[in-house]
């Protein structure tokens, strides 16, 4: 009966996982693939390839956008598949019939949460580089006004850099470095990362130290600074905080301890894989009532109470990247809440 059950499951996700995909994709191309294709001033256009390659590089992270809602309808799609065939005349109780669709549940929650990790690390720079020439129609990547902060609460200013460049470049730096009493100012016109040596090469650098006496020297490499290219890049990528790992989250908690933003994504991107076992718990027991309504209105109503979820979710983490609730309480509550309510109605099935 697992084989059964866990076959139809299987198959019903895959259907779920093509419609809602493609049902998302053609929302975003209809919004704004006029924009991608638009003619540029020297009268040429994106190329299809290009095209081609954001929209597969971007598939992963549609997925865990929506990754919970795909678990609920294949979980409801399997159930009415076996309301259907009568399965609950093979005198197994409910709650031993859905077991391996939750046990699938946690499964798909922990591959979630390690596809976020695996495809920030490897698919996010190449997504973002590929973004930027379909809407600024231009090879080299520039972005501006970047900051990073140190562990020690140092801070560095970016003007522009260009990440895609071959080497990892800067336009206009200056960063400000407290060693005890001793505070660091450090100026540069122009840098680039030297990959070899692993260190900021400065152009025109210069350190001045304000201490007791103010004294002023040239430099050539940045110094007394923890700072990589790939740092640079999460702080460029904590402006959307969802296009966030869970690892680099950590690492801008560590040098940001107090900033309620990255604290409240700690907790969200724990959390949120587990949407994929608290829809279900909501969603499944609602067509168990066979005895009233069709099954396509039985589904609307499970789909309702993953609005609900979704919508609870929303509120509770943008008042915790606002700094309005507590991290713990924004990241956890909406689980809590619609989880307990999820067990109380899968308790309460017929069997």
């Amino acid at each position: 009966m697992d084989r059964y059950v866990l076959s139809h499951f299987v198959g019903s996700y895959a259907t779920a996982l093509f419609l809602l995909l493609g049902l998302f994709l053609i929302m975003d191309m209809a919004s704004n693939l006029d924009n991608y294709l638009e003619v540029g001033e020297d009268g040429t256009a994106p190329s299809t390839t290009l095209l081609v390659q954001f929209y597969l590089l971007k598939l992963p992270f549609l997925f865990l956008e929506v990754a919970p809602f795909i678990t609920l309808l294949a979980g409801m799609f399997t159930v009415n598949r076996l309301l259907k065939k009568n399965v609950l005349s093979a005198g197994v109780s409910v709650h031993r019939l859905l077991v391996p669709i939750f046990f699938c549940g946690f499964v798909l929650a922990g591959s979630m949460f390690f596809l976020r990790e695996i495809a920030v690390s490897t698919l996010a720079n190449k997504r973002d580089a590929a973004l930027y020439q379909l809407e600024e129609r231009h090879p080299d990547r520039v972005l501006e006004d970047v900051s990073v902060h140190d562990l020690s609460g140092s801070t560095l200013f970016l003007d522009a850099i260009y990440p895609d460049t071959g080497t990892f470049r800067v336009v206009g730096l200056s960063a400000v470095i407290y060693k005890g009493d001793v505070t660091i100012n450090i100026l540069a016109e122009r840098a680039h990362w030297d990959r070899e040596a692993g260190l900021l090469r400065l152009e025109n650098g210069q350190r001045t130290i304000v201490g007791e006496t103010r004294v002023t020297t040239d430099i050539e490499v940045l110094e007394g600074f923890d700072f990589t290219p790939e740092l640079a890049l999460t702080y460029v990528r904590s402006r959307v905080p969802l296009d966030l790992s869970f690892s680099e989250v950590q690492e801008l908690m560590s040098r940001e301890p107090e900033d309620s933003a990255f604290n409240t994504l700690w907790h969200y991107l724990l959390t949120f894989p587990l949407a994929n076992v608290v829809l279900l718990l909501v969603g499944l027991p609602v067509l168990f009532q066979y005895e009233r309504g069709r099954g396509t209105e039985r589904m609307a109503l499970g789909g309702l109470f993953c609005i609900f979820y979704f919508a609870i979710d929303f509120v509770f983490r943008r008042l915790g990247l606002d700094g309005g609730l507590s991290p713990i309480l924004a990241g956890w509550l909406p689980i809590l809440i619609v989880g307990s309510l999820g067990v109380a109605l899968t308790d309460s099935i017929r069997t």
